[in-house]
């Protein structure tokens, strides 16, 4: 999947729990969503800041919910990053494993 595909894809399937989401459209989707931020950050607007980074959490959190389930893990394995540092580092490898169908 493309950049852009995935970054549309996350969007228009921002209230879609169900399913699941493999590796690429999750990091393709990161890449997309740190790229517009360093864009918005260069423009040097703060409220815009503010809505596109709470508008994502539409699209971040489903993402995040299928991308677990694609995996083989539960969506409370979300909360894994609450602990400090080890917490964050443990829900980016979870993120890096591969499909149960690979």
């Amino acid at each position: 999947m493309r950049l852009i595909d995935a970054y549309v894809s996350a969007w228009s399937r921002s209230f879609d729990y169900g399913g699941r989401s493999n590796r690429g459209d999750f990091w393709w989707y990161f890449l997309a969503n740190m790229i517009v931020s360093v864009i918005l950050g260069l423009v040097k607007n703060p409220q815009l800041q503010t809505v596109y980074a709470l508008a994502t959490i539409f699209p971040s959190l489903p993402l995040v919910v299928r991308r677990l389930r694609d995996i083989g893990k539960s969506w409370v394995w979300i909360f894994i990053g609450l602990i400090p540092l080890i917490g964050a580092i443990w829900l980016i490898v979870l993120y890096c494993q591969p499909s149960l169908n690979s």
